[in-house]
């Protein structure tokens, strides 16, 4: 296996988030780069930076307005004055009113799904940066490597096509199976990650040519609250594409190795020759959120299960944030999954 990783990805620094209430400091910070190469270090896998830089794919993906206020939004709000290093909306669009307006805070609450994902300086620098990662990792496999790793920080799987969220700006996950499914490929995008991939579901949720599967803790008491439920199959062409298995907080790594397995049938069943693999290390006992109970002799069997697919497979890093345990969580998954 070889991994990839663009460094410009650090250049993204979000100082605070919200969490009862109050401002407290960021979880999706740079320094999960250095623990995730070190995991990388110790499963003896090499690590080099993308290979081209077309962004061509992330213009199609992505509404081109969104686009120019991640790239622009920043150094317009610095020029303001009295404005902070963050730039945080205090107001967003709901389904009474979702009109986008031409004010730079109102096009913030417009573009920014909730509080986590703030834009400061160097941003659309690192977002693109990690896009641009996983879009790499999935042109290797396509050229023939059994399974790349893409390296991506920040995450993707909570941006929507026109709306950052969740720590995430650009859809790293999607992107990698668009590029395949225009390859003539059958993708499948399995998401493990303890958040549900609200995002990347919306962005295939009318389509027939990806199936869409998340494992994650259940909405109804986690982020992101309004998506992520079992009974949301897709429409139009995508009926029937799109599975969801939530589990109660604190599920153990039984009951999460399960739901895995029952995703991966369904992978089996929809004939995918391409995997998108969504890796959240989140659902970790050691996760500073604290949702699952799920330990390293876990995910290394859960890695086993989805390894047993036997198909070309990108994984793309999202959740697993800093602890001193994400080095070994990673290196513990990919000893599984390179059986």
């Amino acid at each position: 296996m070889l991994a990839i990783h663009d460094e410009r990805q650090a250049l993204h620094r979000p100082l605070t988030r919200i969490a009862g209430g109050v401002l407290k400091p960021n979880l999706e910070v740079p320094e999960r780069i250095v623990l995730l190469r070190e995991g990388l270090a110790l499963a003896g896998i090499d690590v080099v930076a993308p290979a081209g830089d077309d962004a061509g794919l992330i213009r199609a993906l992505h509404d081109p307005g969104y686009l120019d206020f991640l790239e622009n939004g920043f150094a317009a709000w610095r020029a303001i004055p009295g404005n902070g290093p963050e730039l945080r909306s205090s107001i967003h669009p709901n389904v009474y009113m979702n009109r986008r307006p031409d004010d730079l805070l109102g096009r913030a609450g417009f573009y920014q799904a909730d509080a986590g994902c703030v834009l400061v300086e160097g941003t659309w620098q690192a977002a693109r940066a990690s896009a641009l990662t996983a879009l790499d990792a999935a042109a290797r496999v396509l050229g023939g490597c059994d399974m790349v790793y893409a390296l991506c920080r920040p995450p993707g799987h909570h941006a929507y096509r026109d709306k950052a969220g969740g720590f995430c700006y650009l859809n790293n996950s999607a992107l990698a199976a668009e590029r395949a499914v225009l390859a003539g490929r059958r993708v499948a995008i399995l998401d493990i990650d303890v958040h549900h991939g609200n995002g990347t579901q919306t962005m295939f949720y009318d389509r027939g040519d990806v199936l869409t599967l998340s494992v994650h803790g259940d909405p109804a008491y986690l982020y992101p609250y309004y998506a992520g439920y079992a009974d949301e199959a897709g429409i139009g062409a995508g009926a029937g594409r799109n599975r969801n298995f939530p589990l109660p907080l604190g599920s153990d790594g039984a009951a999460y190795r399960a739901a895995v397995r029952a995703a991966c049938d369904e992978v089996r069943r929809f004939g995918a020759d391409f995997l998108v693999l969504a890796l959240g290390l989140d659902a970790s006992v050691n996760d500073p959120f604290a949702c699952m109970t799920v330990n390293d002799e876990d995910f290394a069997r859960i890695a086993e299960d989805i390894a047993d697919l036997r198909i070309p497979t990108v994984i793309v890093q999202e959740g697993g944030y800093v602890s001193p345990f994400l080095t070994g969580t990673l290196a513990a998954f990919l000893s599984g999954i390179l059986q």
